[in-house]
């Protein structure tokens, strides 16, 4: 009878070391279903990418005042997609002016104008930098292409994950796989704060050349794209513009002075701002946005 309780209590064990030693194996990724969306989200941990069934984002035609900036990433894109010669991009510059939407859209505004989803749009939280390679290693042997996009890039003082993105984009072994281009928003031209470049210049015993290594970040982008502060033209076009989209029926007049005092009041005009004034708009207007 001892032998039996003692063979029990020794499968019991047994048991609990199994379910210990498959709590700590990580999570083996599933394979990407690429049928499944146009755009995906990048999830370092276990390493998969998780489909986004509805992307949010704003037709490309909307994204008036942003005509010169919006032409010129738009036709990068549309050569990237045919296999042509393309740039990384880097869209920079004032809050609210529709960095992260032109990406959006341009990805849109191309697969449709091809008739296909060839082309697939992957989101990079800025956190998950570091990951890059790891995602680049997922991407590289599928026959797609794709964008992998980061908005609101920047680094901090004590941060180093800035080397891997050079590594991914040009500099290393590997280098960027011809299927995939990278474009990153940022409100710095140079991805890193000035008081850290700065720093590096009074510190190292070669101030240029600790200098260089900060700022040469930004050259990974042969594609700078700046985005301005709007004029009130500019900021009045963009209220047209989606009222006539939505089809918001206003006094011209009206929608003018209420579309100002609304800028007055957040202190700012942006393409964030009109869009924001227009949804306060619908609502009183009873008019869904859709």
């Amino acid at each position: 009878m001892s032998t039996q309780n003692d063979i029990a209590a020794l499968n019991a064990k047994l048991d609990s070391l199994i379910e210990l030693v498959a709590r700590a194996v990580p999570a083996k990724a599933s394979r990407p279903d690429w049928n499944s969306a146009d755009a995906f989200v990048w999830v370092p941990e276990p390493g998969e990418l998780q489909a986004v069934k509805k992307v949010n984002r704003v037709d490309i035609a909307l994204l008036c005042a942003v005509s010169h900036v919006r032409d010129l990433l738009l036709e990068n894109t549309k050569r990237f997609a045919k296999g042509l010669p393309a740039n990384n991009a880097l869209l920079w510059g004032a809050r609210g002016m529709g960095k992260s939407s032109l990406v959006k859209a341009a990805h849109a505004s191309v697969n449709a104008e091809n008739g296909s989803s060839s082309l697939k749009l992957i989101e990079i939280h800025r956190e998950d930098i570091e990951s890059l390679p790891k995602l680049m290693t997922e991407i590289r042997k599928s026959s797609l292409r794709f964008i992998v996009f980061c908005d609101d890039l920047s680094f901090d003082n004590d941060d180093t994950s800035y080397k891997s993105l050079k590594a991914v984009l040009e500099g290393g072994i590997e280098g960027r796989p011809d299927n995939v281009i990278f474009y990153a928003t940022s409100n710095r031209r140079h991805l890193l704060p000035r008081d850290m470049i700065e720093n590096e210049r009074s510190t190292a015993i070669n101030p240029a050349e600790a200098v260089e290594e900060k700022v040469s970040l930004s050259d990974r982008f042969g594609l700078w794209l700046g985005f301005h502060k709007c004029s009130q033209d500019d900021y009045l076009d963009m209220v047209r513009g989606y009222a006539t989209h939505f089809g918001l029926q206003i006094d011209e007049d009206r929608m003018r002075s209420e579309a100002l005092e609304w800028a007055t009041t957040r202190g700012s005009r942006s393409g964030r701002v009109a869009y924001q004034f227009i949804q306060d708009l619908a609502g009183r207007l009873g008019k869904p946005l859709s």
